[in-house]
């Protein structure tokens, strides 16, 4: 097996983690609050991170000030990501909301032009309001506007976006886990703080089979996610992002009984196109 072969299976297991991570925390939405969800999760998860950082020797701690501000500045868009993500994943569909967030390679792109004046020709520019088109159909704001879900979705796209375009500016000495590491205790942290406001529930075998499944699942994508980035071509495997599209579609059928209208998966279809061509245009801009 080559490496780019390689890293295009440990890319799809990264995107199948996350994803049965978020349709076992949809599972248990109504049994329990979410600050509750995320505490227990969180523990778990952050357990198996440090576990994972210490066996990899990527736990160093002395790095310069201007890393550990924009680590504080990441763990900030982080709980506030997984918060609107969560709160959205409550009551959206689980493949409208992983389609709306198929268009983060155009936020990503179109915020590294805004805020870092990274160059942007026009057909990536094209491409970008292509997609928002696609995102357009499937988020079809009728004369009521916008749906409580789709809000939540949007402002978690926005959340997600400063979140990795923070990440962008950090040197290349801060390891990768380091970062994961903090951003795990951080929405842990803030989720124990909330879980003292409201009342906990009983926790069933069922939910904390499914809480447990999902933090096993959720750190199962991050270490796959790592050993992405140890193999193979980044631009050959990074179009395989978009699987997580297939997993949510099929999980959502079979689970939640969801399977979206033709609208939204033309929309889907069309934000995850333009979403490859600007891939493909960043790939040869950095060749050439």
């Amino acid at each position: 097996m080559t490496g780019n072969q390689l890293g295009a299976l440990l890319m799809m297991g990264s995107m199948a983690g996350f994803t049965f991570n978020d349709a076992l925390v949809k599972s248990v939405g109504a049994a329990m609050p979410l600050s509750q969800i995320l505490t227990l999760r969180g523990a778990v998860a952050s357990i198996l991170i440090y576990v994972l950082a210490r066996r990899m020797g990527s736990l160093r701690w002395n790095l310069p000030r201007r890393d550990w501000g924009l680590i504080a500045a990441r763990c900030a868009a982080e709980v506030t990501a997984t918060y609107l993500f969560l709160t959205a994943l409550m009551v959206t569909p689980l493949a409208n909301l992983t389609a709306i967030l198929q268009s983060l390679p155009l936020t990503i792109t179109l915020g590294a032009a805004v805020f870092f004046g990274e160059p942007v020709g026009w057909r990536r520019l094209s491409a970008i309001l292509v997609g928002f088109c696609g995102v357009l159909l499937i988020i079809r704001p009728g004369v009521d506007g916008f749906g409580e879900g789709t809000l939540y979705a949007l402002a978690a796209v926005l959340a997600i976006t400063a979140r990795d375009l923070v990440t962008r500016r950090m040197s290349a000495e801060v390891p990768s886990m380091v970062v994961t590491l903090m951003a795990s205790l951080t929405v842990l942290l803030c989720a124990i703080v909330a879980s003292t406001q409201v009342t906990w529930e009983p926790v069933s075998v069922h939910s904390l089979t499914a809480v447990v499944g999902a933090a096993l699942f959720i750190f199962a994508g991050y270490l796959c996610s790592v050993m992405t980035m140890r193999v193979g071509d980044v631009a050959f495997i990074s179009p395989f992002r978009y699987t997580g599209l297939l997993w949510a579609l099929l999980l959502g059928w079979l689970v939640f009984g969801d399977w979206p209208d033709v609208l939204t998966l033309l929309g889907a279809m069309i934000v995850v196109a333009t979403g490859l061509f600007t891939l493909y245009r960043e790939r040869k801009i950095s060749a050439g």
